[in-house]
Parts: C-alpha cells; sequence; structure tokens
C-alpha cells in the first residue's frame, strides 16, 4: 500500500498547494486521468464559464452553503488553465497570481500609494478609466473598447461596452432619452418583422436588446440577474400550473391556453397574497 503519510495530495490541510498538486497528477501523461489529459483551453472554456454561473446563482439563490464548494469549482477551473499552460511553457499558476495583484496594487494607488482616498465615486472612476487606458496602450490596444472580452455572454458584453463608451463621455445624460430609444427600436421591429428579411429582423431585434442593457445601466439593474430572476419566477408559477392541473387529474398537454393561463393568474395572486402576508407580520 502506498505511503500516504508525506503526500500533500492526502493532507487536509494541504490548502492551495494540494489542489495544485491534484492537478498536476491528473494531467500527468503517463500516470493521469485520460479525460483531464485529452483536454485543452477551448474544450474546458465551457466548464468555466458554467462554473461562473453557478456561483452566480448560489449568490442569487444566497444558498452559502453550497457557495463553498461553486467558488472552489471555479477555482479548479483558473488551475486547470494554468496547468495546460505551464505545459506549453506559456506561464504558472503562480504568475498567474502575481499579475492579478500587480494589477489591483497598480489600479489602487488610493490604498496601497501616495494617493488620498478623499476622492468622490466619480473622480475614481475616472482614475480608474486613466490606469486601464495606460494599461490597453501597453498593450497596443489603444482603443476604448479594445480589450472588453469577445467570450462575455452578449448581455454582459454590451453593458460593458456601454460602461466602457460612458467614461468616455459617449452616453445619454439620463434615462429619459434611452427609453425613447426603446420605443423607436420597438418600432423598428414591427416595421422589419413586417416588410424585411428575417436577417433584417434579427439585427433589429439585437438592436432593441442592445438599448434595453442600456436602460439596465442607468437603473444600476444588473440584467443578467434580472433576467434569472425573471426565469426563476417563470419556472416557479409554472410548476405552480403544472401542480393545479395534476390536482385535477391532467397535465399540461391535456389542457389549453385559456386554462392554463387562468392558472397562472391564480398562483401569480397567490403569490402576492403570501408576499403581502409576510411583509405584514415583519
Amino acid at each position: 500500500m502506498r505511503d500516504r503519510s508525506n503526500d500533500i495530495v492526502f493532507d487536509p490541510d494541504g490548502g492551495l498547494p494540494r489542489l495544485l498538486e491534484i492537478m498536476r497528477r491528473l494531467r500527468d501523461p503517463e500516470t493521469g486521468c485520460p479525460w483531464d489529459i485529452e483536454q485543452d483551453f477551448a474544450t474546458i472554456a465551457p466548464y468555466t464559464i458554467e462554473e461562473a454561473y453557478e456561483v452566480a446563482d448560489a449568490i442569487e439563490r444566497e444558498a452559502w452553503g453550497e457557495l463553498k464548494g461553486e467558488l472552489g469549482d471555479l477555482l479548479f477551473q483558473s488551475v486547470f488553465h494554468a496547468q495546460m499552460a505551464e505545459e506549453r511553457g506559456l506561464f504558472s499558476f503562480h504568475d498567474v497570481a502575481n499579475q492579478m495583484s500587480d494589477k489591483m496594487v497598480a489600479r489602487h494607488p488610493h490604498v496601497f500609494g501616495e494617493e488620498s482616498r478623499d476622492k468622490s465615486a466619480e473622480q475614481q472612476t475616472k482614475d480608474w478609466e486613466t490606469i486601464k487606458a495606460a494599461e490597453r496602450a501597453a498593450k497596443a490596444a489603444t482603443g476604448v473598447l479594445d480589450d472588453v472580452a469577445l467570450g462575455l455572454p452578449a448581455l454582459l458584453r454590451a453593458v460593458k461596452l456601454q460602461k466602457r463608451a460612458a467614461r468616455v463621455g459617449f452616453d445619454w445624460p439620463d434615462l429619459g432619452p434611452v427609453l425613447d430609444k426603446v420605443a423607436e427600436e420597438t418600432r423598428e421591429v414591427v416595421e422589419a418583422r413586417d416588410h424585411l428579411t428575417h436577417e433584417d429582423l434579427t439585427e433589429e431585434f439585437g438592436d432593441l436588446l442592445f438599448v434595453m442593457a442600456n436602460v439596465a445601466r442607468h437603473l444600476d439593474i444588473d440584467p443578467e440577474a434580472a433576467l434569472r430572476g425573471a426565469n426563476a419566477k417563470f419556472t416557479r408559477r409554472f410548476k405552480g400550473i403544472e401542480a393545479r392541473l395534476a390536482a385535477m387529474g391532467k397535465a399540461p398537454e391535456d389542457s389549453d391556453l385559456a386554462e392554463m393561463d387562468a392558472l397562472w393568474d391564480a398562483v401569480k395572486a397567490d403569490e402576492k397574497a403570501a408576499k403581502a402576508a409576510s411583509t405584514k407580520s415583519e
């Protein structure tokens, strides 16, 4: 039997060095896991995105007991990518950590340097953009939008593009003109549906989604979180329809729109009543 007494892989307090060693062994071409050995950056990237969303989901549900595990899963993705990079001679996990530390220190001179912390949020935003502009210039990415990642979910990328443009003054002054733009883009979607090609309709619908992201930004709403909430609400209420139909000895496919719509309204009314009662009891 293998002596595990001095093997960090089996040390319950091994921390990050333990995880790095586990990853190294999983990728060992002679003794590692065949699945892990076969992976590359492209095949692992979708899992990285999925794990980030699972972290966000745990936070959204306030599932604090799950959050530790989800953060661990996300950390493992960073470790996996760093191990593959080290195998190619690109960089190591320690390089990743050091670069992140350098970036945070450089971007917070009011915390780690001599600058005063006595500044407004607006001034801090301007200073942040100045620092990031210098970083982009160092990477030969001089355009304001140059380093907004292409791989981000489209809705999140829309908000980031708009925020970046707003930092240099390309923005509506308040919500009013943005809502006017929503009405304009909605009309254009209808016109495209009636008179243009499907390709044109797709473009107009994209414009509408983009301006809706701008509405969220002006209202200081995270549109991804808002849509996740709407998805959860729809799921909850539709399950309520299914439960009521089941009590009637029916399934959704045995029902029709009118009946399910009435049940939806009933579920919605019950939710509002329960919420009102809960608020009153507080």
